[in-house]
């Protein structure tokens, strides 16, 4: 795919790529909001380094791919309550989405896409992982595809591994979540709304069941398919560095923040895009 006006340079053959000739903090024309997209789409998540961004204009940038969703159970920053605070601080040893997830999935209409953004970070270690969920479902055989196909997980914002990556930052900034649905039914295999592309679409940290089985029923399916969502060769690592920016794709891209960073404090803005429904 051509690009005039940025540059595009992939980390691995599977998703991810650094953008380069972009300040996000910047009014951007549509011509270079248009590529942004397109490499986006192309890689699943991009990564843009050397940014200055006031959260204000975090957002700014943010809403120019879609409009602003939120994150169920931690208020947003103070003045600026699209953006989530992730936090990791020197004492403690859990870290916020410390293993592989694609975010809110239990949400009824689960998020477009996120938006990270770092400040803080460790010198070695805090890396995330990235994979390609088209890659995971085309690696399937035609009978196991056939055999999801019609099959939807169960997913939960309360599977315990994934609720305790949240339990620090929502005791400190607690969001009143009753009246939001916690709990939703999507299809393990969902249609990309943009690309047309088919991406495996449930995760070790959310989907506690298939529909209409119970949860030993459902473990030996979808173990198999959380391997082949978790292969390396599905995937990219990125090492961050203050002024890091990441935008990936929740609809077709799961990822990992890994916790290998005790006794170092960790600080980035996340801003969240509304999506819709899987079908």
């Amino acid at each position: 795919m051509l690009y005039k006006h940025i540059s595009v340079t992939p980390i691995t053959p599977a998703i991810g790529a650094i953008i380069g000739d972009v300040d996000a903090s910047n009014d951007l024309p549509n011509e270079i909001i248009s590529e942004i997209r397109k490499a986006f789409l192309e890689h699943q998540v991009i990564f843009l380094r050397e940014q200055k961004l006031h959260p204000k204009e975090l957002v700014a940038f943010a809403s120019k791919f879609g409009d602003i969703g939120y994150y169920p159970f931690v208020e947003g920053m103070e003045g600026h309550p699209e953006v989530t605070e992730v936090i990791k601080k020197e004492d403690e040893t859990i870290n916020f989405g410390g293993l592989w997830h694609t975010d809110t999935s239990y949400l009824e209409s689960p998020p477009l896409g996120s938006l990270l953004y770092a400040l803080r970070v460790p010198e070695v270690g805090g890396d995330t992982l990235f994979a390609n969920m088209y890659l995971a479902y085309d690696s399937l055989s035609e009978g196991m595809k056939k055999i999801i196909a019609p099959l939807r997980g169960i997913n939960s914002a309360e599977k315990p591994d994934a609720a305790v990556t949240r339990t620090n930052r929502a005791a400190e900034r607690p969001k009143d979540a009753e009246t939001i649905k916690t709990i939703s039914s999507h299809p393990l295999v969902r249609t990309h709304p943009e690309t047309g592309k088919k991406a495996l679409y449930c995760s070790r940290a959310h989907t506690t069941h298939i529909e209409g089985m119970t949860v030993e029923e459902s473990k030996p399916i979808l173990e198999y398919l959380y391997q082949q969502q978790q292969r390396e060769d599905f995937s990219c690592r990125f090492h961050w560095e203050p002024g890091s920016l990441a935008f990936w794709d929740n609809r077709a891209a799961q990822h990992n923040a890994l916790n290998d960073y005790h006794g170092f404090r960790r600080v980035m803005h996340r801003v969240t895009l509304s999506g819709e429904k899987p079908y």
